[in-house]
């Protein structure tokens, strides 16, 4: 009995046997899970303002909120208009560029585009990634900004800092050190991550949170050109003054937005 069972016919019809035995089992690998295209509800609503996306047919530089010497307590006069009317501008002229032949995804806001960047076609991929992050980046950034800005948070976003961090001022250590650890350009956030929670997030060169699926409520830009005709290499400097000019009321609204589903 064993030799008969050792022999080669044995084995080969016990082989194709199995073989058909799993071919007729169900293909529970067969259907791909594939992610969805929007990575998180949190990021699906307008970003670049509480109450209104950004536009990208066409692109348009937005006016600072207030004149260029005004954030004097943290940022200089050159420094806010080179920052705004170069930087900001090209960052809107290499969007519209890359987008000159493209009319579907000028029907879009930026906060669509990012939040679907595969949809994009690759050849242009990362200039849009790029230029519309940046776009997006800095029209947040000057409203959170203000020349009465400063002091400590008041009102929903001072609690939930204190909740989450313990108090402001650990939630600005942390903050700051985020900042700081950045290497090379980019920009520290706080954000409303997909699961709902505060975080502190810092993103390569112009990248935006809400391509992770989170929601930025405040974010300050890490990239030598926001600080350095004032601060030089003294980054840590820069991101400490910058609290001075912080517009809370925005943060604020900016959190409550964030909030909605």
């Amino acid at each position: 009995m064993f030799k008969l069972l050792k022999s080669p016919i044995v084995l080969a019809i016990t082989f194709v046997f199995s073989l058909l035995v799993v071919s007729c089992q169900p293909n529970e690998t067969a259907v791909s899970q594939t992610p969805a295209a929007i990575p998180s509800p949190v990021a699906a609503r307008p970003v670049a303002y509480v109450d209104r996306t950004l536009s990208a047919s066409p692109a348009q530089l937005p006016p600072l909120p207030y004149p260029a010497n005004a954030l004097s307590k943290a940022i200089d006069t050159r420094t806010m208009q080179i920052h705004h009317d170069r930087h900001h501008k090209s960052y809107v002229d290499n969007l519209n560029s890359a987008l000159k032949d493209q009319p579907n995804l000028q029907k879009l806001s930026i906060e669509a585009m990012l939040l679907n960047l595969n949809a994009v076609p690759e050849n242009i991929r990362q200039r849009v990634r790029n230029n519309a992050g940046g776009h997006l980046n800095h029209t947040i950034f000057w409203q959170i900004m203000s020349p009465t800005g400063g002091g400590q948070p008041t009102g929903a976003i001072a609690q939930a800092i204190n909740q989450t961090f313990g108090s402001f001022e650990n939630f600005r250590k942390q903050f700051n050190q985020a900042g700081s650890d950045r290497f090379g350009s980019g920009w520290v956030w706080l954000v409303r991550n997909p699961q709902g929670q505060l975080q502190i997030v810092s993103t390569a060169n112009q990248d935006n949170p809400i391509s992770e699926g989170s929601y930025p409520i405040m974010g300050n830009d890490v990239w030598e050109h926001a600080y350095y005709l004032r601060y030089q290499n003294r980054r840590a400097d820069y991101l400490n003054n910058w609290w001075n000019v912080v517009n809370w009321g925005e943060i604020n609204r900016r959190y409550q937005a964030s909030q909605q589903r």
